[in-house]
């Protein structure tokens, strides 16, 4: 399912996009085609997102209702992707850039509980505007196929002196002891990571080194498509891919209930 401002997309509307990527996104589950964890921090991520972008407020009313068209004939668990992009976008005048437009699609969601624990290599990188989610995915992606070229899962980036920040399309979860720890870094602050710190009173968030991370007992990647996932090795950095903390993240994370769209 693609749909743009509610009606089926045509080729030349989604030109734009494909020529001239500049626009953002959300990326949700539901598992049952009405309800969403954490709708209104999704919401919240793309108002803000086109306020910097574009400078126009999104209608988040116009969102929903998008969201419900796409959903309707859903049962089984989907993931919806809301991308905010302009269709008239002129590469000479981005500053006209003023009148996006709301793109829904859908895909059929995989089951978490499947997924295997990830073996992750680091890579010293830095997303343009770490703050925002934004469609240019070409840094990201090609730093996870580099890493899976060279036998790992995907990549977790770091600045120049070794502090950790964020994975190419998730939020990296340590623990230590009874206490979740998250790197303190400029990364984009997930829905499913937000989530996380409201459901587990004892966190915090602190600098991490690379080189200091055998001082974790367990690390996990999240984000909304899959929740929570072990990572058994981040370079030679080696953790168990079970802890007690990490089970019950994963059951209060699954447990929440969602928001009606």
């Amino acid at each position: 399912m693609m749909i743009l401002d509610g009606q089926p997309v045509t080729a030349d509307r989604l030109a734009p996009l494909a020529l001239t990527p500049y626009g953002h996104f959300t990326t949700l589950r539901t598992d049952d085609g009405r309800t969403v964890r954490g709708l209104g921090l999704h919401l919240a991520r793309l108002t803000a997102d086109c306020r910097a972008l574009f400078g126009v407020e999104l209608d988040t009313a116009l969102v929903r209702g998008h969201l419900r068209q796409a959903l309707a004939a859903e049962s089984a668990p989907v993931i919806a992707r809301v991308t905010v992009y302009d269709p008239g976008f002129d590469l000479g005048r981005p500053a006209d850039a003023r009148d996006p437009r709301i793109l829904v699609s859908t895909r059929a969601a995989g089951d978490p509980g499947a997924l295997p624990p990830l073996r992750v290599c680091s890579a010293v990188h830095r997303r343009a505007d770490p703050a925002i989610k934004h469609v240019g995915l070409y840094d990201s992606l090609r730093l996870r196929r580099d890493a899976q070229l060279h036998g790992w899962d995907d990549v977790l980036f770091t600045d120049p002196d070794g502090l950790v920040g964020e994975g190419a399309t998730w939020n990296l979860g340590l623990v230590r002891g009874e206490r979740l720890v998250w790197p303190r870094a400029e990364v984009l602050a997930g829905v499913t990571m937000r989530l996380l710190t409201a459901l587990h009173p004892d966190h915090r968030t602190e600098p991490v080194r690379r080189d200091e991370l055998d001082w974790y007992d367990a690390a996990f990647a999240c984000n909304t498509a899959i929740g929570v996932r072990p990572i058994t090795a981040v370079d030679g950095h080696r953790f168990a891919p079970a802890h007690p903390v990490l089970d019950r993240l994963r059951g209060a994370y699954w447990r929440t209930a969602g928001e009606e769209v």
